[in-house]
């Protein structure tokens, strides 16, 4: 192979793998039918709703808290909720989530099969039975968005993206978190007709 034709394929590899990083991503959302978003102008952030999914999050960066905080603050001024310029005047309260936490699957199965070889009667047809499915161990990420009804406390709207930004810190961490926030808020409900 000459050099003309590795070099293509070199840019082609690096290519997709650039592509790849940009994938947006995959966002799971629910709503409340029984409550509108919007009844939301004002917004206060929901100090006392814990957004936990499952377990506790293991560990959080408090700095990438404040990432997530202030990316939240600038999609919500984008689709016009402004915030209360005091927590009584809000019309909505906002939670929300960044951490990780590590989760073991993996747990013995029955199995059986069929096949030759040696055993208690020479060289033969014979069975087996049981099998393991090792342990896998990683880490599940998550960002998440509340919105609640002040007045009320009922939740309107859930969406959360798996994303693990736990060891991501600076820019890095910062556009991970920014594009994880403009995906969620991409499928923020409408609000009006």
């Amino acid at each position: 192979m000459d050099g003309r034709h590795y070099g293509r394929r070199l840019a082609l590899a690096l290519a997709a793998t650039a592509l790849s990083a940009c994938t947006t991503p995959r966002v799971t959302t629910d709503i409340n039918r029984n409550a509108s978003v919007s009844a939301c102008h004002a917004y206060a952030w929901a100090t006392h709703y814990k957004v936990v999914h499952g377990a506790e999050q293991a560990f959080a960066n408090p700095v990438n808290e404040s990432r997530l905080r202030d990316a939240i603050a600038a999609n919500l001024q984008a689709k016009g909720l402004r915030p209360a310029s005091e927590p009584a005047g809000a019309d909505c309260t906002v939670g929300y989530s960044i951490g990780t936490r590590t989760i073991v699957e993996g747990e013995s199965y029955p199995a059986w099969g069929w096949g030759w070889g040696w055993g208690w009667g020479g060289w033969g047809p014979g069975g087996y039975m049981g099998a393991w499915d090792y342990p896998y161990v990683y880490n599940e990420g998550r960002i998440a968005v509340d919105l609640y009804d002040a007045r009320t406390h009922q939740p309107i709207w859930h969406a959360s993206v798996n994303e693990d930004v736990t060891e991501l810190t600076g820019t890095a961490a910062q556009h991970k978190i920014d594009v994880a926030v403009a995906a969620i808020f991409a499928e923020f409900p409408r609000v009006g007709p």
